[in-house]
């Protein structure tokens, strides 16, 4: 059995998520993103994965399209105690370099605002082609 619960926090917007995120249950996160952290709402949005049991390439898809859709609002995706299997799947499919990872909510919450620098997957300066003279 699969379950979000929305929390508004003073510092942004708190989806738990409960259960089994696959094929059946990934519908009820894109409900819960589209209605749960709303245009007036403001902060990050944190998904507490704490008590996640299982998750399959759908669930990593809706989670996917949240990041999106959020980015597009200009606001950040943080995600907060990522059980092992589940961060292992990040790191082999390489989203670990999208998502934002948190020890818990608390943390999450009070991290501070990711700039254009300080994005995941940002820092490393792009590689350049260049030839030089001999």
């Amino acid at each position: 059995m699969f379950s979000v619960e929305v929390r508004q926090e003073e510092r942004g917007t708190v989806l738990v998520l409960r259960g089994e995120l696959d094929f059946d249950s990934a519908v009820q996160l894109d409900e819960a993103g589209h209605r749960g952290p709303g245009a007036a709402a403001s902060g990050p949005v944190v998904v507490d994965l704490a008590a996640l049991t299982f998750c399959d390439s759908s669930g990593i898809s809706a989670l996917l399209r949240l990041y999106r859709d959020l980015s597009a609002q200009g606001r950040a995706l943080r995600l907060a105690a990522v059980p092992p299997t589940v961060r292992r799947l990040f790191t082999l499919t390489g989203l670990d370099q999208i998502f934002t990872v948190h020890a818990d909510v608390h943390e999450a919450l009070a991290a501070a605002p990711a700039g254009p620098d300080t994005a995941p997957g940002a820092g490393a300066p792009a590689p350049q082609n260049r030839k030089e003279s001999a």
